[in-house]
């Protein structure tokens, strides 16, 4: 009996849009969920504070001023906007995988050009995903910042259309797909070799899910970290005082302005959170995802 739950499970690589796209979404929703707190964290070392009590020396520096100034709901603040963009984007961005996978043949045991079609699928994933994760990102971090006028997702979005208009939800879209395509790629094809060495056999392994997606997760979140401190600029530019940083309009002035303030070392802010968080809400992505596809198809 255990051998056919195995070969069932095995199964699963071919399941429906449907299935990988509601497993995507329940995984989305609950990695960003449980992470939010250190995200929020990461989001502040990032941007280039004007007040001293924005300025943290570390993860448990920050964690502990935010807690003891503003209290714990401040670590929560903008989680709405990602509950509610995480769950669409997740179930786009997991579909598009499982589709653009299966039509390139990386779903082929033993095919030569397997890793390649497992990259080319977790990109075209991640332009889709974005455009339509973008604009929940840009509300989450204006909410995230340190003083924040925001409590409310919607009224952060009417205040930023209204005074920045549209493209403030997509002004880091371009430097977003710069980072997340790599990003994407690299963590896809970690995963599924990282998958096959840990677990030649093929059978069910919740460990095995785990481990590679926290080792993927964290190998890719520091690869493109220095974008991902452009992005968080980009996207907080309308919020700052600074009016050198809300003259930001794309990845070079980001990049420049990086360079200028904090040298090669502006470029690792905020490293550690990312792959604090990257570590084990990519393990807890990929074990909801491969869990829930199961689930779901078993039902």
């Amino acid at each position: 009996m255990e051998v056919i739950e195995e070969i069932e499970y095995e199964g699963l690589g071919n399941a429906s849009l449907g299935v990988s796209m509601m497993a995507g979404a329940l995984a989305g929703i609950t990695e960003h969920a449980v992470m939010f707190p250190v995200d929020s964290i990461k989001t502040r070392m990032q941007v280039f504070a004007t007040t001293p009590e924005a300025l943290y020396t570390g993860i448990g520096n920050a964690f502990t001023r935010i807690s003891s100034t503003e209290g714990m709901r401040a670590l929560w603040r903008g989680v709405s906007s990602v509950i509610m963009g995480a769950g669409p984007a997740h179930a786009v961005h997991f579909g598009t995988y499982e589709l653009v996978k299966e039509l390139a043949g990386g779903n082929v045991n033993g095919a030569s050009h397997q890793w390649i079609a497992t990259s080319f699928a977790g990109a075209a994933a991640t332009i889709a995903s974005d455009a339509l994760m973008n604009p929940f990102d840009v509300i989450k971090q204006r909410m995230q910042v340190h003083r924040s006028e925001f409590r409310s997702a919607f009224t952060c979005a009417r205040t930023v259309y209204a005074n920045e208009g549209l493209s403030a939800f997509y002004i880091s879209y371009p430097t977003t797909l710069m980072m997340t395509v790599p990003f994407t790629a690299v963590q896809f094809t970690v995963y599924e070799q990282l998958k096959k060495v840990l677990n030649p056999v093929g059978t069910y392994s919740p460990t095995t899910h785990m481990v590679a997606g926290g080792m993927a997760g964290a190998f890719a979140g520091a690869v493109t970290n220095p974008l991902d401190v452009a992005k968080t600029i980009l996207q907080t530019r309308g919020t700052s005082d600074d009016p050198e940083i809300r003259r930001v309009r794309g990845l070079v002035d980001a990049f420049r302005i990086i360079w200028k303030r904090d040298g090669v070392k502006g470029f690792g802010r905020g490293l550690t959170p990312r792959v604090l968080t990257f570590m084990p809400s990519n393990a807890l992505c990929w074990l909801s995802y491969e869990f829930f596809k199961a689930a779901i198809r078993d039902d």
